[in-house]
């Protein structure tokens, strides 16, 4: 395998066989965009209210050092340090979480691309109830106190939820969503077609725009009467909610739904860093200013309204309240602007991260001419296509929230993390991977890390496992339908499919391969030292649990000789 110690090392020629970043700020720019989503804007306030206020900012910040940040560590030194993609370090199952989530997660933009348009409006479509499309049960809130939070009524419609949300028609694409979601296809495949020159460059102003109309939304909050209750909400501290095992389960799971951690986003963007780049302080940095984000979110959510989680924050309780502003057009246009900038990096990080393992996987094929642009336009017509499935009137919006809760999100993460942590701790060696960040970044970083990667993060992902189980209970939407009990086997399904991919590569090798299991590993853990460190594939072939490494390596996970050792 040539061409590696010269991507690693920054040489020139780095870039004919696989690139690497234009420089530091792409990176960082990059890695913020991956993990910095609207989950930030419309998840983690929600979740503070619900769970004691600013008491919730203890078990999150544990979380973080414990199992967020080691992680995230994790993931960006193994690309840093092996120098491949998402499959040949990861595994296939993170890969088919990504297509599930790329599918899906960009109807979000579609709404938001939906509701941006109609905020160019005279007057915002979802302001009142005198349209011919409303009905007897709206009822217009013009007169609430919108800093003081909308306060549940009976018999009462939002009218956003009726202008976009209908109930009749059940199933009928709305031709409207279908064009947004095409324009926001093409946006991601001129952000990816180029590779990280295209998707470092975009970075600029997706990741930090965003900040900017952040910023307008906090003062404008802030600076609105009786706003200081909605920031009261949000921090007074209920100590006695410590002492409900659900505010450590969401703190834990808002950690991992956050950081991107197990999906290969961080494994492939720092795969495309130097070999001695300082990636640890990178990542303390990163993971800082991820949580950091998401308690400001909650200061410019809160100073307004208190209202609930996820897409209802963003397309029906915030358009409601921004409407009963001055000038409500232009915080409409801020708000689906910053949503849409949001999701945008996210998504097309997403793709990149695809394409770089397939990529990896397939050098040879996809790295001549222009096949890499056109495998990239099929796999956007393929999910666009898949996608007009969650643009129905109302039948979308259940499939949407289906996925994202049983596949996207969850125990599918936690298990592939759990996967990756013990695969790297006890399979490979925390020790010996400890040594090779050691070498690879030039001083010792924190044995905490070491320490967490082998028993703090595993045990805690296990205890978060298990309380979810226990704690099951069928999905719903709204807080009021309940899915149908076929709708929930689907979604386990379909889930199951993904992390099957562990087991199922790891059978196929012990059936394929030559010699026993125990006689390879053996042969390749001995090897590790043979190799000067950008060589050191061993890694990658040892990480059983979580996928293969490219056959041009000369090396099969499991129980397949090692046919190249002595070519190295």
């Amino acid at each position: 395998h040539t061409g590696d110690a010269s991507v690693r090392t920054g040489k020139p020629g780095a870039s004919m066989s696989r690139g690497h970043w234009g420089n530091k700020a792409e990176y960082i720019l990059t890695v913020m965009g991956a993990i910095i989503g609207p989950g930030n804007v419309w998840r983690f306030p929600y979740l503070c209210y619900r769970n004691g206020g600013g008491v919730f900012f203890i078990p999150y910040i544990l979380f973080m050092f414990t199992c967020g940040i080691p992680l995230f560590f994790l993931e960006t030194a193994l690309g840093q340090y092996t120098n491949q993609g998402g499959i040949t370090c990861m595994g296939y199952a993170s890969h088919l979480i990504i297509s599930f989530s790329a599918t899906s997660y960009i109807i979000i933009m579609a709404w938001a691309f939906f509701y941006l348009f109609a905020s160019f409006s005279a007057e915002l479509p979802w302001a009142s109830c005198g349209h011919d499309w409303n009905t007897e049960s709206c009822l217009d809130l013009s007169q609430t106190n919108i800093s003081r939070g909308l306060l549940p009524q009976t018999n009462t419609t939002l009218p956003s939820v009726e202008d976009f949300f209908g109930i009749e028609d059940v199933g009928s694409l709305r031709w409207e969503l279908v064009l947004c979601l095409v324009l926001t296809w093409v946006i991601v495949y001129f952000c990816v077609w180029k590779g990280i020159k295209s998707t470092g460059k975009a970075a600029y102003f997706t990741a930090t725009f965003p900040y900017a109309m952040l910023l307008v939304l906090l003062v404008r909050g802030v600076t609105l009467p009786g706003a200081i209750d909605g920031i009261i909400y949000y921090l007074y501290p209920d100590i006695s909610r410590l002492s409900d095992p659900q505010v450590w389960m969401d703190a834990g799971t808002q950690i991992f739904f956050s950081y991107a951690v197990g999906l290969g986003f961080l494994t492939s963007l720092g795969s495309y860093n130097t070999y001695n780049n300082d990636c640890y302080k990178d990542c303390f940095y990163l993971c800082l200013l991820n949580s950091g984000t998401s308690i400001v979110a909650g200061f410019a959510i809160f100073s307004v309204l208190v209202a609930q989680s996820g897409p209802g924050l963003a397309f029906i309780v915030y358009p409601r309240a921004v409407a009963m502003m001055p000038m409500p057009q232009v915080w409409s246009v801020c708000f689906f602007l910053m949503i849409i900038l949001l999701s945008l990096d996210s998504q097309f990080v997403g793709m990149e991260c695809l394409m770089t393992s397939l990529t990896d996987l397939f050098p040879v094929h996809l790295r001549k001419g222009f096949r890499r642009e056109l495998l990239l336009l099929l796999i956007c017509t393929v999910c666009c296509v898949l996608g007009l499935s969650l643009v129905t009137e109302v039948g979308g919006m259940y499939l949407l929230q289906l996925l994202d809760y049983h596949v996207c999100s969850g125990t599918t993460l936690l298990l592939l993390c759990f996967c990756q942590s013990v695969s790297i701790a006890w399979v490979y060696g925390a020790d010996r991977f400890y040594g090779n960040i050691t070498h690879m970044i030039g001083y010792r970083p924190s044995r905490i890390m070491k320490y967490c990667w082998k028993y703090i993060t595993p045990i805690i992902i296990i205890g978060t496992f298990i309380f979810s189980i226990v704690r099951y209970s069928p999905l719903k939407f709204s807080n009021s339908y309940v899915y149908p009990l076929w709708a929930n086997i689907l979604g386990w399904f379909i889930a199951t499919v993904s992390l099957s991919m562990i087991p199922l590569f790891v059978i196929y090798q012990l059936i394929n391969g030559k010699g026993t299991y125990k006689e390879v590993s053996e042969t390749a853990l001995n090897s590790q030292n043979n190799f000067p460190p950008y060589k050191n594939y061993t890694l990658t072939a040892i990480l059983l649990l979580t996928g293969p490494l490219k056959k041009e390596l000369g090396i099969l996970i499991g129980p397949v000789v090692w046919d190249g050792v002595n070519s190295f």
